[in-house]
């Protein structure tokens, strides 16, 4: 066997292949390998073979983005696209707070000095929060007020170089978690004064000259950063000659702790605060969060979302006309996005032909504020195509709930509920998923019953499990007003209706609770909405208002006439629709957001009658354990 045909790579194989090469020459036709020293050579020379495939497939391997798995490799080839993986993230409070210094002298200038400003703890664990600018305070009769100030977790830090115009002179960063969004850069000449002038960050060469004070920032080993700074073409270059800036470099910056610095929302004072020279002493005052918590951390871009990310960045080439293109740009200038929704105004019913429908998740929370609304649409108009119009709109939530009974057997389960418990964290993990908690997600019907089962193979014997689409419909109290809700999903339907579920709230001119409920019209396709109450006395429903909207089963969608709320059984104003869902796989569509709720979902654990032995007919299996794999017809959401 000639080694030009030579393809295995396994060590025996390899072995093999070597021994079936020396039988194929004459002189070792009936040679016995495994009786000589020969073997001895023949393992050497297989280990060497093996080891030299291994070396060369995984090099190979790191040489392209989606099969490279070394951080270095993935980032370096992002790189050569243009691509700059998302650097951690510093979580984000804002506060205010006032001191009434106990120096006798009057104030003239109060700043509060960058670097640490105040820590705060979270799940026993203690952060540092900083500023990154000096901010300077509001002086009245005697007392520093200090307003809706930003501070970031982290520790605040500052790095000089020394510009000697050799070639191979880098400029690295060398601590690792850095928030690039926070790195100031200032050049300044020798003996001058102050910090210098401030070069900005940039991640194209667009609109750039030969005079444009800008630098590059590119991630490197161990998480860390490196300055590029122009070369006379591209961006200023530093020096000391005629024209040139300065050859001093600061640079200041925050190293963040990321995602776990989210959730603080008690701080304790430890900055410092200065009238022009002079430290200031003061008792320690009560920091006023503007903010519920701080929010926003987020940790470094990981591996998966750079493979998936750089590509498009690169085919978007900077201007956004695909939603892929809008996609990979607005990672970019907002990097707290968690996942988005873009949808050509053609595709919405009715059309609305010349705009994009922007949906955002934002890290941490589910809607993103006016003013970020604003920052992302002015940014987005300088990639965008002249006459088509962006808009922002707020992220509709499409809940999928389960109701699943789990059959277990006896001799396999000494606790039954812990083993509940184990469902449900597998549940929880599984809701974390990828393919749930985004826009376009698809619940998949016989994976979640996989993996409940799996749970534990020998206990749990079978599921039954059912699935509800639940979206809330928030109420604007005290005003005529008019709702839809878009499900995204064929409803099931049953003759007899109550196909529509809802939580109680509260009418003007009706002193019951009503709730929503529906009826089909002939043919099954579309419904009558109606608002009913329910008699205690005799459990009759009741009709309010027998035509208060329409149902599309087909489409998934409700709308609910004008009608006067006044209140809702559930709080924030909220009143829960939900429907059953035509088909067990669920997506969301368009500008839906998935999200499995297991908290709002039940688990009953019913012993299997039959496997644990205690009777083998099926007879009381069916009279005490059996569960309907149909939803029931009650009127109220429960």
């Amino acid at each position: 066997m000639p080694f030009t045909k030579f393809s295995n790579l396994d060590f025996d194989q390899i072995k093999t292949s070597i021994k079936d090469y020396l039988r194929s020459n004459s002189n070792f036709s009936d040679f016995d390998f495994e009786g000589s020293n020969f073997s001895v050579l023949i393992d050497t020379l297989a280990y060497n073979t093996y080891i030299t495939a291994f070396n060369t497939n995984m090099a190979v391997n790191e040489s392209f983005l989606d099969s490279a798995t070394v951080r270095r490799n993935v980032v370096s080839l992002a790189s050569n696209i243009g691509y700059l993986p998302r650097s951690r993230k510093a979580s984000k409070a804002t506060i205010s707070f006032s001191i009434t210094p106990n120096n006798d002298s009057s104030l003239t200038n109060v700043v509060l000095q960058p670097g640490v400003v105040c820590t705060g703890s979270v799940s026993d664990t203690s952060y540092i929060f900083s500023t990154i600018e000096p901010i300077t305070g509001i002086i009245n009769e005697g007392t520093v007020s200090f307003n809706s100030i930003d501070i970031y977790q982290g520790t605040f830090l500052t790095k000089t170089f020394t510009f000697d115009a050799s070639i191979n002179q880098r400029f690295v960063l060398e601590n690792s978690f850095i928030d690039t969004e926070t790195i100031k850069v200032y050049i300044k000449r020798s003996g001058d004064n102050g910090d210098g002038t401030e070069y900005k960050q940039i991640d194209n060469i667009i609109d750039v000259d030969k005079d444009s004070r800008v630098y590059f920032v590119r991630e490197i080993d161990d998480q860390k950063y490196e300055l590029r700074f122009g070369d006379g073409i591209f961006g200023k270059k530093l020096g000391t000659e005629s024209g040139d800036d300065g050859n001093i470099i600061t640079v200041k910056y925050l190293i963040t702790d990321g995602e776990d610095g989210n959730d603080v929302s008690q701080f304790s004072f430890a900055g410092t605060i200065k009238d022009e020279s002079v430290i200031l002493t003061f008792d320690s005052p009560t920091l006023t969060i503007d903010s519920t918590k701080s929010q926003n951390g987020a940790d470094i871009e990981p591996l998966d979302s750079i493979r998936y990310f750089a590509p498009l960045s690169y085919s978007s080439q900077n201007r956004a006309v695909t939603a892929k293109d809008y996609e990979s740009i607005i990672k970019r200038i907002y990097p707290d996005t968690e996942s988005l929704s873009v949808v050509g105004g053609e595709e919405m019913d009715p059309p609305q032909y010349g705009n994009v429908l922007i949906s955002i998740k934002p890290r941490g929370g589910n809607y993103i504020s006016d003013f970020n609304k604003n920052q992302i649409l002015s940014k987005l108009r300088q990639y965008s195509v002249s006459g088509i119009n962006q808009k922002i709109v707020d992220l509709k939530l499409l809940f999928i709930e389960l109701e699943s009974s789990v059959y277990y057997t006896d001799s396999f389960v000494s606790n039954v509920e812990e083993l509940k418990s184990k469902i449900i964290n597998t549940l929880t993990q599984h809701s974390k998923s990828v393919n749930l908690n985004k826009f376009g997600g698809r619940f998949k019907y016989s994976k979640t019953q996989q993996i409940i089962d799996s749970v534990d193979r020998n206990a749990i014997t079978s599921n039954i499990t059912k699935v509800i689409i639940r979206r809330n419909l928030n109420a604007t109290l005290n005003q005529n007003a008019q709702y839809e809700l878009c499900y995204g999903n064929q409803f099931h339907v049953k003759p007899d209706g109550y196909n529509i579920k809802s939580t109680g709230f509260n009418i003007l001119g009706e002193s019951s609770k009503v709730y929503l409920t529906d009826r089909p019209n002939a043919g099954y396709k579309t419904g009558v909405l109606s608002i009913v109450k329910q008699n205690t006395d005799n459990g009759e429903v009741v009709d309010v208002k027998r035509n208060a909207g329409t149902i599309d089963y087909i489409k998934g969608e409700i709308e609910l006439e004008t009608i006067y709320i006044t209140s809702t059984d559930k709080p924030d104003n909220v009143i829960e629709v939900e429907a059953v869902p035509e088909s067990n796989d669920v997506v969301g569509l368009r500008d839906l957001y998935l999200n499995l709720n297991v908290s709002k979902s039940r688990i009953n654990m019913i012993r299997d009658v039959i496997s644990s032995g205690v009777e083998v007919s099926g007879v009381e299996f069916i009279k005490s354990s059996y569960t309907s794999s149909y939803y029931n017809g009650k009127l109220v959401r429960q």
